[in-house]
C-alpha cells in the first residue's frame, strides 16, 4: 500500500503514525488484545483533549473502556481517578478488574461497608460516598483529576438518582467527567446540561451492538423469529413474523364451551378434541423444557429473568427435580473446589441455615438462582461460576440487569410483566432494552439470542414495538432534601444555593419544556394585538363592552344551570314518592305514555347489589306500558315531576317475562286509566326575569355608547375572539408558572422549615444544622430531631440498633394488618417516641406544603426490622434470627449494612458529653459480625 503513495504521502503518514504513537490513547491501546472501536477512541481522543464527555451505547458494547482510559490518564498525570458506580456489587467487580490491571497498591475501594486503601490514586466507590465526601469537604478530594460516572443513566431512579445529580453539581470546575450510559434516546439534551454545568462535554452516541440479537418466541416445541426480514439480504425491513401472528389469532379464536342451539346439548367433547389439537401445538413450556431445549441447540449459558425471589428459586427446584444436568463429572468437582474455597470463612451452622447444600447441588449441575435475596457472598461465587462457564442457566430477577458482567449466549424473558412496587404494569421498552441487552458475549458469541416464552394473549405486535424501540428517555428524579439544604448553605449560602439547584438537569428539563410554551404565548399575544385592533369602535371602550355583555352570558348560564339542577331534583324527588300499583304519565322518551310502576327502583346513590352498579341518577322504577312492554326507565325519561293518575293492584301471580302476563295487566291498565288525562305540568317563570343583577347589566349594556354602533356584531366577534384567546394564554401562563424554579420554590419551603426548627438562621447553619448535615439518608431530619430530643440516651447497643433500624429498613410490600413485634421497655418507648415526633415534623411539612407524594419530605419510620435487629445486636444465632424475622438471608445482611450506615453516622452527630455516641459504636460491633461481616471482597 505504502508503495503506492508519493515520497509526500509517505512522510504524511509516517508523520501522522509518530503523533498518535505520543498519545496516552498508544500505550493504552495496546493493553488490549482486541482492537477498540470507533465511539472508544472517540471518546477517549475528547478526553486527552481534556474534554469531558458522555457515552452512551447499548449494554455490553465496551463503554467501561472509556472509564479506564481515564484511569489510565490520572496514572499518567499523577492525579487521581475515583470510579463511582450505583451499587456495591459493581464497585466490587471493577474494584477486582482494576486491581488486577494495576496492583492493589493502587487501587482503593470504598463503598457504605467496606474501606479498602481508601488514599489510593484510583478509587471504586458507590456514588453516595462520594456525594457525603464532597459536602464533607474531604482531603481526599485533592488533587482529583477525573471522575467516572458509570450507569449515570442511574439518575432517572426515583429514590437515589439524585445524588447522581448533585455529584455533577457539585464536583470542583478542574474535575474531568466521563459519564458512561446506556442508550438513552436524549443524550443530546443530557449533554447540552453536561456542557452547561461542567464545561466543554462532548456526547458520543453507539448504537451498534458489537455482537448481532436475535429475538424469538418459544411456543410450545417451536421456536418462531420474532422477526421475518422482507426484501431480502438482511438490507430489507423487519416485519413481525406471519407465523407467530396467525398463531395468536388461532389462540384468540379458542372456542368457548356454549349449547348447539340446533340439538340443544353440550358440544363438549369436539370441543375437548379441538383444544386439545390446538395445545399440541401452543403451550408454555416448562422451565426445565426450555433450558433444555436451550441446550440442545446450542444456546446456553442462559440468564432467565424472572420478576419474582420465591419464582427463581422455585426455577432451580424444579430444574432439580427434573433431573436436569449442564455439568459433566469435571465441572462438578471443579464447582465443588471453587465454591469450598469461596465460603471456608462461614460457620457449619450458619451454611445450614443458609441453605447451602440446596444451593450447592443446584451449582454442581450448573443451574443457580440470582436474587437481592442471596447472601452477597453466594450471588458473586454464582456470577463468578457463570463466567468461568460452569454455571449455564440463571434464574435471575432484573436487579442482575444493571450493570454486572454476566454476559450470556442467551436471555430469555418468562413474562412481560412486572411488579413495580404498586402494580404489575408491563415492562418498558428501555427495560427489555436493558435485559435483553446481556445476550451475546464479546469475543465469545457470534450472535446473541433473546427468547421470550409464549404466554396466553400474547400480542405479537407489541412484542415487536417493545423490541424494536431501542432506546428511552432519561428523565431527571431530582429533589432537594433537608442534609442537601443544609449543606449547601453552609458552603454557598442561601442564594447560590438557589443559584446551584437551578442548575439541576430537573430544571434544565422543565425549562426546556417551558420553551415551546413560552413561543405560544408569544405568539397567542401577537394574535391579541391583531384581534384588539379589530374589535376598536369610534364610539367607544368596546372591550369595556363586551366585558359587560359577557358578564350577562355568564349570570344567564349560571341561572339556567341552577334552574336545570332544581327541576332534575324535584323530578327525582317526585320518582322517590311512586310505589308499586301506581298509574303514571311518562312525559316523554321512547316509552312516553301511559305505564304502570312495577318497581319504584332504589333512592339516588343505592348500589344495585343485582347487577354491582352504583345508581348516581337517582330511581330507575321499573314499568310496564300500556303496549305491553316492562322496561327500567331513567331520570331522563322524567324532564318534569311525575304524579300518580291513579292505582292498580299487580296480581301475585303476574310474571315480568310471560307475554301472557303482560298481555293481560296492559289491558286492565288500558281499561282502568286509558281515559285518565295528565295534569298539563306549567313551566315555572324563569329566574332570569327576576334576578336583580341581570336587570343592571341590561341597563349598562343598552346604556354603554357601543351599544349604538352600526358594526357592533362584527366588533363583537372580534371581541369574542380575543377574550377566548387572552383565557388560553392565561392557562399557559399559568403552566409556565408551574414549571419554572420549581426546584428552588422546593429549596425555600425546606430552608423555612429548617429555620422554623431552629436548623438555618438565614445564611448561617446552627448547631443543631451542622449535625444535621453529617446525616444522610431518607430520615435525616428525623434522625436529628431523636438527636436533639435524647430519645435514645441511656439505651443499650441493641436497643439503639432497633431504634435506627426504623430509619433505613422500609418493607418491600406494606402490611398494616399485623402490628410488627417490638422489644420491650425503653427500645419500644423510644420507638414510639420516634413515631410521635415524625408525625409532628409531618404536621409541619404540610403547614410548609412539602409534598411526600413528589419525594421530598420525611417517610413514616417503619418499625418491621426492629425486633430482627435487636434479637441480632443481642447477640442471638443466625437461624433464631432468620426465622423470627420471616426474612431472606440477603435481605437481612442487605439491611443490617445499611443499619451498620446509620448507626456510623449517629455515632458521628451525637452530641458531646452524652452516651449516644460510645452506645452507637458499641451497636455497630454488636451487628458486624457473623454473615454480616463476611467480607464482600476477594
Amino acid at each position: 500500500m505504502t508503495e503506492d503513495m508519493s515520497p509526500a504521502e509517505r512522510y504524511a503518514a509516517a508523520k501522522l503514525r509518530a503523533a498518535e504513537q505520543a498519545t496516552a490513547l498508544a500505550p493504552f491501546r495496546e493493553m488490549y488484545d482486541f482492537g477498540l472501536d470507533a465511539f472508544q477512541i472517540e471518546a477517549c481522543q475528547a478526553l486527552e483533549a481534556g474534554k469531558g464527555v458522555l457515552v452512551a451505547a447499548p449494554t455490553g458494547s465496551g463503554k467501561t473502556i472509556v472509564g479506564e482510559f481515564a484511569v489510565h490518564l490520572a496514572l499518567e498525570q499523577g492525579r487521581k481517578c475515583f470510579y463511582t458506580t450505583p451499587i456495591k456489587a459493581l464497585s466490587n467487580q471493577k474494584y477486582q478488574d482494576l486491581v488486577k490491571r494495576y496492583g492493589a497498591d493502587k487501587v482503593g475501594l470504598l463503598t457504605g461497608d467496606n474501606s479498602v486503601n481508601s488514599e489510593a490514586p484510583v478509587v471504586v466507590m458507590t456514588t453516595e460516598v462520594l456525594r457525603n465526601m464532597l459536602y464533607s469537604g474531604s482531603r481526599s478530594l485533592i488533587g482529583l483529576g477525573y471522575v467516572v460516572m458509570d450507569e449515570v443513566h442511574y439518575l432517572s431512579d426515583r429514590f437515589r438518582g439524585a445524588v447522581w445529580e448533585e455529584v455533577i453539581i457539585h464536583l470542583p470546575a478542574s474535575v474531568t467527567l466521563v459519564s458512561l450510559s446506556a442508550t438513552v434516546s436524549n443524550a443530546e439534551e443530557f449533554g447540552d446540561w453536561l456542557d452547561t454545568v461542567r464545561g466543554d462535554t462532548e456526547v458520543i452516541v453507539s448504537e451498534h451492538r458489537p455482537v448481532p440479537l436475535w429475538q424469538h418466541v418459544l411456543a410450545g416445541r417451536r421456536m418462531y423469529d420474532l422477526f421475518e426480514e422482507r426484501d431480502g439480504q438482511g438490507g430489507g425491513r423487519r416485519e413481525v413474523n406471519p407465523d407467530l401472528e396467525r398463531l395468536a389469532r388461532m389462540e384468540n379464536s379458542r372456542p368457548t364451551f356454549g349449547r348447539d342451539k340446533r340439538r340443544g346439548r353440550t358440544m363438549r367433547e369436539a370441543d375437548r378434541e379441538r383444544e386439545r389439537r390446538q395445545r399440541s401445538r401452543i403451550w408454555t413450556p416448562s422451565r426445565p423444557e426450555v433450558i433444555d431445549r436451550l441446550d440442545n441447540e446450542g444456546l446456553l449459558p442462559a440468564i432467565t429473568f424472572i420478576f419474582s425471589r420465591a419464582g427463581c428459586e422455585a426455577a432451580v427446584q424444579q430444574c432439580l427435580y427434573s433431573g436436569l444436568r449442564l455439568n459433566d463429572q469435571e465441572g462438578r468437582e471443579r464447582v465443588r473446589r471453587i465454591v469450598e474455597a469461596r465460603t471456608s470463612g462461614i460457620p457449619d451452622d450458619d451454611l445450614h441455615v443458609l441453605g447451602y447444600f440446596e444451593w450447592l447441588e443446584g451449582l454442581e449441575r450448573g443451574i443457580a438462582a440470582h436474587h437481592a435475596g442471596m447472601l452477597p457472598t453466594f450471588k458473586e461465587v454464582v456470577e463468578e461460576l457463570f463466567v468461568q462457564g460452569l454455571v449455564k442457566a440463571v434464574f435471575a430477577t432484573e436487579t442482575l440487569a444493571l450493570g454486572i458482567n454476566m454476559p450470556a449466549r442467551s436471555v430469555v424473558l418468562e413474562k412481560l410483566v412486572k411488579w413495580n412496587g404498586e402494580q404489575h404494569a408491563d415492562i418498558t421498552p428501555g427495560e427489555y432494552t436493558q435485559l435483553t441487552g446481556r445476550a451475546g458475549r464479546r469475543g465469545i458469541d457470534v450472535e446473541g439470542h433473546a427468547v421470550v416464552l409464549w404466554q396466553r394473549g400474547m400480542n405479537p405486535g407489541a412484542l415487536a414495538g417493545l423490541a424494536g424501540t431501542r432506546t428511552y428517555p432519561l428523565r431527571s428524579s431530582f429533589k432537594p432534601s433537608y442534609n442537601m439544604a443544609v449543606n449547601l448553605v453552609s458552603q454557598f449560602g442561601r442564594h447560590r444555593s438557589r443559584e446551584l439547584l437551578e442548575m439541576s438537569f430537573a430544571q434544565f428539563q422543565a425549562d426546556k419544556s417551558v420553551v415551546g410554551i413560552s413561543r405560544q404565548v408569544q405568539k397567542n399575544e401577537e394574535g391579541l394585538e391583531g384581534y384588539q385592533e379589530s374589535m376598536t369602535c369610534h364610539l367607544g371602550d368596546f372591550e369595556e363592552y363586551s366585558g359587560l355583555r359577557r358578564e350577562l352570558k355568564d349570570r344567564e348560564t349560571e341561572l339556567a344551570k341552577q334552574g336545570a339542577a332544581q327541576r332534575r331534583s324535584a323530578a327525582a324527588a317526585a320518582l322517590e314518592k311512586l310505589k308499586p300499583g301506581d298509574v303514571i304519565h311518562v312525559p316523554t322518551g321512547k316509552y312516553a305514555g301511559l305505564a304502570l310502576v312495577l318497581d319504584p327502583g332504589m333512592p339516588s346513590g343505592r348500589t344495585d347489589r343485582h347487577r354491582g352498579l352504583e345508581t348516581q341518577d337517582g330511581p330507575r322504577p321499573l314499568v310496564l306500558t300500556a303496549e305491553r312492554q316492562v322496561k327500567r326507565l331513567a331520570s331522563i325519561d322524567f324532564p318534569v315531576p311525575v304524579t300518580a293518575l291513579d292505582r292498580m293492584r299487580i296480581p301475585k301471580s303476574f310474571n315480568a317475562r310471560s307475554p301472557q302476563s303482560r298481555r293481560d295487566l296492559a289491558s286492565a291498565l288500558r281499561t282502568k286509566a286509558g281515559h285518565l288525562v295528565p295534569s298539563r305540568h306549567r313551566k315555572p317563570r324563569a329566574e332570569a326575569a327576576d334576578d336583580r343583577e341581570i336587570a343592571r347589566l341590561r341597563t349598562e349594556i343598552r346604556a354603554h355608547p357601543c351599544h349604538g354602533c352600526a358594526e357592533r356584531e362584527d366588533h363583537a366577534r372580534w371581541a369574542e375572539r380575543y377574550h377566548r384567546l387572552k383565557r388560553d394564554t392565561r392557562q399557559l401562563e399559568r403552566r409556565i408558572e408551574g414549571r419554572t424554579n420549581t426546584i428552588a420554590r422546593t429549596f425555600d419551603r425546606i430552608c423555612a422549615l429548617l429555620t422554623e426548627l431552629d436548623y438555618l438562621e438565614g445564611d448561617t447553619v446552627t448547631e443543631e444544622g451542622r449535625r444535621l448535615a453529617r446525616l444522610y439518608g431518607e430520615l435525616d431530619l428525623l434522625a436529628s430531631e431523636c438527636l436533639r430530643e435524647g430519645v435514645w440516651e441511656g439505651l443499650g447497643p441493641a436497643e439503639l440498633a432497633a431504634c435506627a433500624s426504623a430509619l433505613v429498613y422500609e418493607a418491600r410490600q406494606a402490611d398494616d394488618a399485623v402490628a410488627p413485634k417490638l422489644p420491650s421497655g425503653k427500645a419500644k418507648d423510644a420507638l414510639g417516641e420516634m413515631v410521635r415526633i415524625w408525625g409532628r415534623l409531618d404536621a409541619l411539612e404540610e403547614a410548609h406544603k412539602i409534598n411526600q407524594a413528589e419525594g421530598v419530605g420525611q417517610r413514616e419510620p417503619d418499625l418491621g426490622f426492629a425486633w430482627a435487629a435487636y434479637r441480632w445486636a443481642s447477640g442471638f444465632g443466625l437461624d433464631e434470627v432468620l426465622r423470627e424475622a420471616e426474612m431472606p438471608a440477603g435481605d437481612f445482611v442487605r439491611w443490617c449494612k445499611q443499619l451498620v450506615d446509620v448507626l456510623g453516622q449517629i455515632a458521628a452527630a451525637a452530641p458531646a458529653g452524652g452516651t449516644v455516641a460510645r452506645t452507637a459504636r458499641k451497636a455497630v460491633d454488636g451487628v458486624l459480625r457473623g454473615v454480616v461481616a463476611y467480607s464482600s471482597v476477594g
